[in-house]
């Protein structure tokens, strides 16, 4: 049986953590598609170990992989060592926070399990699922660099910086990345879109944004190092 892994970096997320692992539990995959969980501690500062370890060891929580980055690197990094561990057919990325939906993980994997696609971004722009409704200027810098981004790869991707892509494996496994913290989306997609005869597909997600009193960690640097790595790796 084929078998999704889910890479979940974490960093100070002890609130949400359980959460996530708890609603990835309860997705049943389509075609009996099976997961592989491995949970990357980007050195988190708070509570998060003690809580999955606390939930590891409760009956009926879903088996996960742990790794502990022993001082904080970023979020590319934390993606970097789950990549390298991902022994599953499928590979996604699952930020910790919420504001994706595992839910949506059958829409995600439908294009390939098809064989139509090798590459699907999860969109929060396409499609009739809720969308929590927050910051303009986030819309427009994210509407900006996916335009910027689009221009270098001739993708017509509308939403470059979504955190759910999921890849075949050995695609993913297969390209060398740099980026230790948020510059992950835009190098990833440059690198993808240069593979020759990659099938890259785009669905509608659901979207359930933080405020930063809520714990978003991305900010507007984080915008400025989007676009270095957009004209980087174009």
């Amino acid at each position: 049986m084929p078998t999704l892994s889910i890479v979940i970096p974490v960093y100070n997320e002890e609130k949400m953590v359980i959460t996530i692992l708890e609603k990835i539990q309860k997705v049943e995959l389509i075609q009996s598609v099976q997961k592989e969980v491995i949970v990357v501690n980007d050195c988190s500062t708070d509570g998060t170990e003690n809580a999955l370890k606390s939930y590891s060891e409760s009956p009926g929580s879903i088996p996960f992989r742990y790794v502990k980055h022993e001082k904080n690197k970023g979020k590319g990094a934390a993606l970097q060592t789950g990549i390298a561990l991902a022994t599953g057919d499928f590979l996604i990325i699952q930020d910790a926070d919420l504001e994706y939906d595992p839910e949506d993980y059958n829409s995600l994997l439908k294009p390939v399990l098809d064989n139509v696609a090798d590459v699907v971004y999860g969109s929060r722009f396409t499609g009739d699922k809720p969308h929590r409704v927050l910051f303009f200027w986030h819309y427009l810098g994210n509407k900006f660099l996916t335009l910027l981004s689009n221009a270098f790869t001739n993708l017509n991707l509308t939403d470059m910086e979504t955190c759910y892509k999921l890849f075949r494996t050995e695609i993913i496994k297969n390209i060398r990345l740099r980026e230790k913290r948020f510059g992950f989306e835009p190098e990833v997609t440059s690198k993808i879109a240069r593979i020759p005869n990659i099938r890259i597909y785009e669905v509608g997600v659901s979207y359930h944004g933080r405020t930063y009193k809520e714990g978003k960690k991305i900010n507007w640097k984080d915008g400025f190092r989007a676009i270095y790595c957009i004209l980087r790796y174009r």
